[in-house]
């Protein structure tokens, strides 16, 4: 039976932060991913950063920084880029509008892949790829093992560790060890937040979730195919929303997730010259021909995560494994018929219909299809954790201040808006400006469990605060200072209970975080 110091269950942005951090502390590390690809929102569900204003100056770990400085590297030592865009220093790879990092999902993982290489040779971080949580045992206050399933032979294998980090996508080992933990939406009477739901709390109430795809486009050509599976219910489909959509799902005008009012977009820049922010391509777009000499130039692609192709018809966890795997093909449905609209239906400022020149891009998402590996999770089980983060803590409205809570037990910080996506329970955006926050080291420690933390979008949010939580560089926050927690407590044989009621073990924890360049608060900084 594999044993570690720390068992990473999940190698997502988070995971890996984790395994980094712990091994780097001298723990021996076990960290198992669903995918072939570490990396999770960052490459298998292939978004691209979304990150703060003062991303390049400050708001993050020295481990994440040196990411985007990689991922930047491996541009300039590998693609042929003209000597301005080399010689940029905040490089952008795709130029696009969402993010000051646009790369490749490949590229990312590529990198990731890097970044843990010394561990693994040194052998102190064993990964186990394409492995999947299905069950775990508990005794008492401890989770005493974690089975994981070799998705590729079949195999069971159980793994054992003195800490665990959950740093799933969804929360799984929440529910596999039943440790105390929320679904869904709290309600107003529990939290006191402005946005959280009136009446009883919501448990199926969750951000909808996005099968992402890459796609290029060649003027001219045409990739037109058959339709996909599920067309005509997509090209019909009225969300069902409070406030109302403003139409269609598949069409170019969608509510704007901060004034709820209707917004029209178009496809290519060239459709809407001198406004290239209507452009939803250039949005996200991943390989931008500007950085390259016109002989070499290679086609656009851009990333589709778009209000188009969000689900909300079903849960991506649950008790009930074929509602699971209906909402997940459903979603890959949804995302394949936008693709068909967009080839076939889309009206073109000229008047026509349809971009047929436009084609998906496997290679770049590195499956068959040009889908994602995985589909893009926004919410996820939380643990019911020693603290937990509202929006009162860091909305600006709802604290009606410049400053987000202060916590003593800072572990990192992060910022972003509280930006929820419409939801499955029926609710329009919610979007409104947050305050650069903290990341409180009681979020990550559950209320009873002594030896599991969360390390991902699970920590102690609510449905509302979980929306400026889930975000890269914050997640990566999260996992690194789990698995620097989870290795200062296996080294001191203390529960994280102890650190975190013991002001000068937490102190100790901090320095500890310092020295490894987290940066546990701002300056003075103003709302997002």
């Amino acid at each position: 039976m594999p044993r570690a110091g720390v068992l990473v269950v999940g190698g997502g942005t988070g995971g890996v932060a984790a395994a980094l951090a712990a091994a780097e502390m001298g723990q021996r590390v076990i960290l198992t991913e669903a995918t072939d690809w570490l990396g999770g929102q960052l490459t298998s569900q292939a978004v691209p950063p979304d990150e703060h204003p003062w991303i390049e100056q400050c708001g993050c770990t020295a481990r994440y920084r040196r990411f985007r400085d990689l991922v930047r590297h491996y541009y300039r030592d590998h693609y042929p880029l003209t000597a301005t865009a080399r010689n940029t220093a905040w490089l952008n790879p795709g130029g696009g509008g969402v993010s000051r990092l646009c790369h490749e999902p490949r590229v990312a993982a590529a990198v990731l892949d890097q970044m843990v290489a010394w561990h693994v040779t040194r052998g102190c971080l064993e990964i186990r790829r394409r492995s999947l949580p299905i069950a775990a045992t508990t005794q008492a206050d401890r989770v005493t093992s974690v089975e994981v399933l070799d998705l590729d032979s079949g195999q069971r294998e159980v793994l054992t560790a003195d800490m665990i980090i959950d740093a799933t996508e969804l929360g799984d080992l929440l529910a596999l060890a039943d440790i105390e933990h929320v679904n869904g939406a709290e309600s107003q009477s529990q939290t006191g937040e402005p946005h959280a739901v009136s009446g009883e709390a919501q448990q199926v109430n969750l951000q909808s979730l996005t099968w992402c795809f890459a796609m290029g486009y060649e003027p001219g050509a045409d990739h037109r195919g058959d339709p996909p599976a599920g067309y005509a219910r997509w090209r019909s489909y009225v969300p069902a929303l409070r406030p109302p959509w403003p139409g269609r799902l598949l069409d170019w005008t969608y509510t704007h997730p901060i004034t709820l009012e209707p917004i029209t977009k178009v496809l290519l820049p060239s459709d809407t010259p001198g406004d290239p922010y209507r452009s939803l391509w250039y949005y996200r777009r991943l390989v931008c021909r500007d950085h390259y000499a016109e002989a070499v130039a290679p086609q656009e692609v851009t990333l589709v995560n778009w209000p188009q192709n969000d689900y909300l018809e079903g849960l991506p966890y649950g008790p009930d494994a074929a509602a699971v795997a209906r909402c997940l093909s459903e979603a890959r449905e949804l995302s394949l018929s936008l693709f068909y609209w967009l080839q076939t239906e889309a009206p073109r400022p000229d008047g026509g219909c349809g971009y047929p020149g436009l084609y998906l891009r496997p290679d770049i998402t590195g499956t068959r299809d040009g889908l994602a590996k995985a589909p893009y999770i926004r919410e996820s089980r939380r643990l019911r954790a020693l603290f937990t983060v509202t929006e009162n803590h860091v909305g600006r409205q709802a604290r009606g201040s410049d400053r987000a809570a202060w916590f003593a037990d800072s572990v990192g910080v992060g910022c972003y808006r509280i930006d929820l996506h419409p939801s499955t329970g029926g609710d329009n955006y919610i979007d409104v400006s947050s305050l650069p926050f903290q990341i409180p080291l009681g979020a990550l420690v559950p209320v009873r469990v002594e030896n599991l933390l969360a390390g991902a979008k699970n920590i102690g949010t609510t449905h509302v605060s979980n929306g400026c939580y889930r975000l890269h560089p914050v997640e990566w926050g999260i996992g690194e200072a789990a698995g620097a927690l989870a290795a200062f407590c296996a080294e001191r044989h203390c529960p994280p209970q102890q650190v975190h009621q013991n002001q000068a073990l937490t102190e100790a924890f901090q320095q500890v975080l310092r020295g490894q360049g987290v940066e546990l608060s701002w300056p003075d900084l103003h709302p997002v």
